[in-house]
């Protein structure tokens, strides 16, 4: 497992491309007219936004309050430090849950028994051993210290249990969520609304405005993508706390 975790943490940011396309895959429903009656579409769609908002939530919450360096060096897994504060006070993957939630939620906005019954499985089994390789990597590096940090943090499972103690310790940094959140916002909100648009004619009828309506978004989101990528490259924001 930990040298299939080791593979797949190279190529895991192409990873999320392709998992993205086969939202669009057709597939079965997972809510159908037949069962749930001629508004059946409203609860893939309230459902799916709840879970994958719960997801990039998480995941700012996570970021803003202690972001861990374990981007990789060379494609491979690595880490400075072992972050211990924070979200990770309470889940030692919360970035992969948040993840993991963001996926599951387009996967039920798209309405597809595919995607949920069948990638997801796929994807939490590559997680699993992308975790177990990191694991290795932390262990062999931070030995006693990781250990006694797992024995109280669950891997998955995020414990609340003094929860609000650990937000109201602690600054939320905003422009570091944007900082280093900017390039997953941009696909998933462009995922999110081609989903709600396209899969969804009920809610808007006519094509040519789907398409009008699809086009100003993504030139939107892109304006800001932009903006905040010359921010960024410039120096004009930081994610440093004054």
């Amino acid at each position: 497992m930990i040298s299939i975790g080791n593979f797949f943490f190279k190529y895991r940011n192409n990873l999320f491309i392709f998992l993205y396309l086969l939202l669009f895959v057709p597939s079965p429903p997972l809510f159908a007219p037949e069962q749930f009656g001629e508004k059946y579409y409203l609860y893939p769609i309230i459902l799916g936004l709840l879970v994958t908002f719960a997801g990039e939530i998480t995941r700012g919450i996570t970021i803003g309050l202690a972001y861990i360096i374990r981007g990789g060096r060379d494609k491979k897994v690595y880490a400075e430090k072992l972050v211990t504060e924070g979200i990770f006070r309470h889940c030692r993957n919360p970035l992969y849950v948040g993840n993991i939630l963001m996926l599951l939620g387009v996967g039920i906005l798209a309405n597809s028994l595919i995607y949920v019954g069948i990638v997801m499985p796929l994807f939490l089994f590559i997680y699993q051993a992308i975790v177990l390789a990191e694991e290795n990597f932390l262990r062999n590096k931070f030995g006693a210290q990781f250990d006694a940090y797992c024995s109280r943090v669950n891997r998955w499972l995020i414990n609340f249990s003094g929860f609000s103690e650990t937000l109201n310790g602690m600054h939320f940094n905003y422009k570091r969520w944007i900082l280093k959140e900017y390039n997953t916002l941009l696909v998933w909100l462009i995922g999110i609304f081609a989903l709600l648009i396209f899969k969804y004619p009920q809610l808007i009828p006519d094509s040519n405005s789907r398409i009008i309506l699809f086009s100003i978004i993504v030139v939107l989101l892109g304006a800001v993508y932009g903006y905040v990528r010359y921010l960024k490259k410039s120096g004009k924001m930081t994610d440093s706390v004054a």
